[in-house]
């Protein structure tokens, strides 16, 4: 993508967290696009592996075993023998689950909060006072439009979502004074095989959404390099969508 010097990351080191979605590997591409080291966090080999792949060949990044703040500080460990500085922290937190809100275990529910609230708060708890020793940082959560929003069988999966854009709220309004942006970047259903219009158009949610298709990859890339930036100085504790309108319909 074309990228404006005021959006340029050369020379930043980005932490990119991911519970697993398919969009990881494009997220980093975008980032590195725009000159940013990743150093890449998933919960398994495999997850770890797809964002690797769009890398340098040789870039370091590590999975977390169990969400448990000894895991955090061990995957921190990790990435300081790597780098000795972060500017960028990524959390894509958005492990989908959905079930009837009679059919939820309470393991299931102590899975997805963990996944896609627990995770990020603990990984701000460890990222955001080295940026405030530094005096710089932008911290972007990825969330669902269901972080807003009600959804048959999304109970789960929506009030982790609130979770998190809860987070990113309160800690832009504690940490702005060290320099720190903290935004969520909020999104819909993403297409990351590229699916002919006619086939999308095909399924119920496509219809309901006013630009009548799903979103691509690089829709939302531009905006995360944009939310990472030294340009993004005056916005912090903010939802952007980037959904298709989805969010706007009643």
């Amino acid at each position: 993508m074309p990228l404006l010097s005021e959006y340029d990351l050369s020379g930043q080191v980005a932490i990119l967290a991911t519970s697993g979605g398919d969009e990881a590997p494009f997220l980093a591409q975008a980032l590195a696009e725009a000159g940013a080291s990743i150093f890449p966090v998933a919960r398994n080999q495999s997850n770890l592996a797809a964002v690797l792949n769009t890398l340098p060949a040789g870039s370091p990044g590590a999975t977390v075993d169990r969400i448990s703040l000894a895991a955090v500080i061990s995957v921190m460990e990790q990435f300081d023998r790597a780098y000795d500085r972060v500017d960028i922290l990524v959390n894509d937190a958005r492990s989908i689950y959905a079930a009837p809100f009679a059919d939820i275990r309470e393991t299931h529910w102590d899975e997805i909060q963990a996944r896609n609230a627990k995770l990020p708060f603990l990984l701000c708890q460890q990222v955001l006072p080295r940026m405030a020793a530094r005096e710089y940082g932008r911290v972007v959560n990825l969330i669902s439009e269901l972080a807003e929003r009600g959804m048959i069988n999304g109970s789960a999966f929506a009030a982790s979502q609130a979770a998190l854009l809860s987070l990113t709220r309160s800690l832009a309004v504690e940490w702005g004074r060290h320099n720190i942006r903290v935004n969520a970047l909020g999104t819909c259903w993403i297409d990351t095989e590229n699916q002919p219009l006619e086939i999308q158009q095909e399924e119920l949610l496509v219809r309901y959404t006013p630009l009548r298709r799903k979103g691509r990859p690089e829709d939302i890339g531009p905006l995360l390099v944009y939310l990472c930036s030294e340009a993004c100085d005056y916005t912090t504790g903010q939802a952007v969508y980037v959904d298709g309108g989805l969010n706007a319909h009643p």
